[in-house]
């Protein structure tokens, strides 16, 4: 089974269409540390078209996973602004990022964040049931996209009965389950043997060419070799962007 594949249609624009859905505009954190204060972001200018695959590589410290949280509407920005989707998200309460959230971004983490007393299609479900879907919908659209990265043979295991690489499947499929406008991930095949995490970067490649936004922070060259853009961070500013591909 191939990735690109087995996930089916897709309503998202292709690839480079349209005006850009991530817009920052000198976006800066700082964090006050007792007296001093630490900035670990630095004005950072950055713009996201529809179905591109872009990754974020540095050094540890280097501010990648502070733009990815910001991105992620999980943290406000100390100045600047950050626009998705054309709306200025960068001065909303908690309520409304957790509404941005649930509705427009797709999360998949390294340590998958799956909750372990649920079986994969309850904790496919988790995203829809917050988002009022009814049950029967839910259950149906998350037996699809369990189908869809390859465990519906699985359907009623519970997380501690897959391997790390399944795992990591479900969480993609949660990840969807909404259908996102952009996919974030951090360090998604950081906890991964070679094998699963290939297996994993080609199910994010089928993502891609069916038109999702991807941006993943990372330290696999493999999943930089695949992106489109690589954005290489180093003390809180983008260093320099390689572009790979339209």
């Amino acid at each position: 089974m191939t990735a690109a594949a087995s996930l089916g249609p897709s309503s998202a624009p292709a690839p480079g269409a349209g005006e850009a859905i991530v817009r920052t505009e000198r976006l800066r954190r700082t964090y006050q540390m007792g007296s001093t204060d630490l900035t670990v972001l630095r004005d950072v200018d950055l713009r996201i078209k529809p179905g591109e695959y872009v990754a974020i590589m540095g050094p540890s410290g280097s501010g990648k996973s502070t733009l990815l949280n910001l991105l992620g509407c999980l943290d406000r920005p100390s100045s600047g602004r950050y626009l998705l989707d054309g709306r200025d998200v960068s001065r909303l309460d908690d309520d409304q990022l957790s509404t941005i959230r649930g509705a427009k971004i797709g999360f998949i983490f390294q340590s998958y964040n799956l909750i372990h007393q649920l079986n994969i299609i309850e904790n496919i479900e988790v995203p829809m049931i917050y988002r009022g879907l009814a049950e029967a919908a839910s259950e149906r659209r998350a037996r699809e996209l369990a189908e869809t990265v390859g465990l519906g043979d699985r359907l009623r295991h519970r997380t501690t009965e897959l391997s790390g690489g399944q795992q990591q499947r479900v969480a993609i499929a949660r990840a969807l389950a909404n259908d996102p406008l952009i996919i974030l991930g951090d360090e998604p095949t950081g906890n991964l043997d070679s094998h699963s995490g290939a297996e994993i970067l080609d199910l994010l490649d089928g993502l891609h060419a069916q038109g999702k936004t991807l941006v993943i922070v990372t330290h696999d060259d493999q999943v930089s070799h695949r992106a489109q853009r690589v954005l290489h961070m180093l003390d809180g500013e983008i260093e320099r962007i390689e572009s790979k591909g339209p």
